[in-house]
């Protein structure tokens, strides 16, 4: 077989049998593209199927050469891993040697969070004199009262949003639905940007029915959603490193910090694993230090 028959097969495995979202199935096959490189490169003689242990570690240093990091080693390997797990299942390997790579050790990253005036101050700066502006604001107040991933706020659609029971029907990856309670802000504005905006914009064959829009009535792309919050950041004089992530994050924390339940914020998030919502549990250190002085027995005045 040839590479592309390979690849061919492991795209539609990924998307068939796994139903994994597009810009998942490009990230996998970009993980396979990098080791057809290296081996037309370094082993012009050697498939899949004969792949080694040895050869894959030799690949994981070619790798570190122009400065991967441990983050994207780990992700490439888990690449490596579905794509072997795939030639297992058609019979076309027998051993699998990707079992046999090691993970980096990875430190846990904690993208920034916008506290609540900060994120008040965001708002704040929207011009809300122009249609983009009431679209802006929507967007932002979406975001944050409901922890969507960017790719589910581009896709939302008007029909998904159930403004009586205050509720909004995302989907997420892998195409799994939920149900997200939605806040009476971020209601308010969809509502009048619906009204005041949207209405009044002539909306192009196949987005009626997407939520937000660009200026040429169509669906608006994860570029443009990092790119309003970018100038929104700047002109309110907030210096973090914020994304579309940062709202999520924000939004998560808050709830958390604030006494919600965690099985609950999971629900919320769409994680699959509690392990992978506790990670919007970090609170700061003083914040911790004042739990124990006011509750422990031992850490009370007396």
């Amino acid at each position: 077989m040839s590479w592309e028959s390979y690849i061919k097969g492991f795209r539609a495995y990924l998307q068939l049998e796994r139903s994994l979202s597009a810009n998942s199935v490009q990230a996998y096959l970009r993980d396979v593209r990098k080791l057809q490189k290296f081996l037309e490169e370094k082993h012009q003689d050697v498939k899949p199927e004969d792949l080694d242990i040895d050869i894959l570690r030799e690949f994981l240093l070619w790798l570190q050469t122009p400065g991967i990091s441990a983050r994207s080693q780990a992700r490439l390997i888990s690449g490596i891993r579905a794509f072997y797990k795939y030639l297992l299942l058609e019979n076309l390997v027998t051993t699998n040697p990707s079992q046999l790579l090691e993970l980096p050790r990875l430190g846990r990253q904690l993208p920034d969070t916008l506290s609540v005036e900060e994120i008040n101050r965001l708002i704040d700066t929207i011009d809300l004199s122009t249609p983009e502006g009431e679209r802006n604001k929507a967007i932002l107040e979406t975001l944050y009262g409901c922890g969507l991933r960017v790719s589910e706020l581009t896709h939302l659609r008007i029909s998904n949003i159930y403004f009586t029971e205050g509720f909004i029907r995302v989907i997420g990856k892998g195409s799994k639905e939920r149900l997200v309670p939605v806040g009476s802000q971020a209601l308010k504005q969809i509502n009048i940007y619906l009204q005041f905006a949207r209405a009044h914009q002539a909306v192009k064959k196949g987005s009626e029915d997407i939520l937000f829009l660009n200026r040429h009535g169509r669906k608006l792309t994860r570029v443009m959603i990092f790119t309003i919050i970018k100038r929104l950041a700047e002109k309110a004089g907030i210096h973090k490193t914020i994304s579309p992530h940062t709202f999520r994050h924000s939004f998560a924390t808050h709830l958390v910090e604030g006494g919600a339940d965690l099985r609950a914020v999971q629900e919320m998030l769409g994680h699959e694993s509690i392990i992978t919502t506790e990670i919007y549990t970090h609170l700061d250190r003083q914040y911790l230090r004042s739990v124990i002085m006011e509750y422990h027995p031992r850490s009370r005045n007396v």
